[in-house]
């Protein structure tokens, strides 16, 4: 493995310091959550080895959401994250092939250059919303194409597939015998559809979802992964043993409580993140310097400058962080050009985010 720091995570708010920053625009979750305002208090728990795939309740929760997964088909791992570096490591080689579709969630793609996995991208553009075309992955592939990376809802433009296309894309892995891999993180962020989880509908297919993003509590490091393949499921688990044998009967104590909320907490929560993207729309819709493809899920949008080329993106990315106190995610840390950037609506309070993207048409007239 050749670990190389990911630019995202060199760059990110923590690393630059949440004192200097007034607006913070580029977080990818909801507001961070405390176990009070869930409504939750750790019990008197004996902290001893957990079980290996996880605790059964919260396996159960997890697979209920859809009729076809089993708690034996998820593996609780720590965060998406590790869940992603599992699968990762377990199927890919230097020998082999990897379609990522682009951007993408930055550990997708490092983790496989780590390994010295050959990857072909498929880039996403925004003259067509962003949307996935099938047949360019299907054009990407190679003999030893062993897995397709995506996410649905989309990393860091908030778009989703249809169903046709996910259709499509487990019809493709299961005809060239390599697996779909589908980072769902943001799925129950969706705003109206909502898709099946891919692994639902194939063995082929491989879904990983967290509580960090949809839920607020990333501090307590619970992602999962689930695959209807006995086998591949095995390989898994033998990788998070030596990993780390088991995860935190304190975090999946608290995970198990969360999800046991899950209903509720995402009634209140929707309707005030779907106002959030409204709000940003608004912003756009009179911003003539910006636009957008409009988010169907998640709590991130990835807007373009509508600026000349001889326009200073550094020095404007700079003036709005020294400047105006205003942090997003530029377009580098998603391996795009600088005139995008991300931008997160969850995270920050309504005034913070209003002021934020004020502080953007400010910062580009400068």
């Amino acid at each position: 493995m050749n670990y190389t720091r990911m630019v995202i995570e060199k760059e990110a708010p923590e690393e630059y310091g949440y004192d200097r920053i007034r607006y913070n625009l580029s977080e990818s979750s909801i507001a961070d959550q405390k176990l009070s305002d869930i409504g939750l208090s750790l019990p008197d728990l004996t902290l001893f080895y957990g079980e290996h795939r996880g605790d059964k309740e919260l396996r159960a929760l997890i697979a209920a959401q859809d009729e076809a997964i089993s708690p034996d088909d998820v593996l609780v791992t720590a965060g998406a994250a590790g869940a992603l570096f599992i699968i990762s490591t377990s199927l890919l080689s230097e020998r082999d092939h990897l379609v990522v579709v682009r951007p993408n969630y930055a550990t997708n793609i490092e983790t496989p250059r780590a390994i010295g996995c050959a990857i072909s991208y498929v880039d996403l553009a925004f003259e067509d919303r962003f949307a996935v075309d099938v047949g360019r992955v299907a054009a990407a592939m190679q003999p030893n194409t062993k897995l397709i990376s995506v996410t649905c809802p989309h990393n860091p433009t908030g778009t989703m597939m249809d169903r046709a296309d996910l259709d499509a894309l487990v019809a493709l892995a299961e005809s060239r015998n390599c697996h779909l891999l589908v980072d769902e993180t943001y799925r129950d962020l969706s705003y109206g559809r909502r898709l099946p989880s891919a692994a639902s509908l194939s063995r082929r297919a491989i879904s990983v979802s967290s509580l960090s993003k949809a839920f607020g509590i990333p501090g307590i490091r619970i992602g999962w992964l689930v695959t209807r393949d006995e086998t591949l499921q095995e390989q898994f688990l033998a990788a998070k043993e030596q990993i780390g044998i088991c995860g935190s009967v304190i975090d999946e104590g608290i995970a198990r409580g969360m999800l046991e909320r899950r209903d509720g907490f995402l009634a209140t929560l929707l309707p005030e993140m779907a106002k959030r993207r409204d709000i940003v729309q608004a912003w756009i819709d009179r911003e003539p310097l910006v636009d957008w493809v409009r988010p169907e899920g998640g709590v991130v949008g990835f807007p373009r400058l509508n600026v000349d080329p001889g326009f200073d993106l550094d020095r404007f990315y700079t003036n709005l962080l020294e400047d105006h106190g205003t942090y997003v995610g530029p377009g580098h840390w998603f391996e795009m050009p600088k005139r995008f950037f991300r931008v997160g609506f969850g995270w920050p309070t309504e005034a913070e985010l209003r002021g934020g993207l004020d502080a953007i048409s400010a910062a580009l007239r400068q």
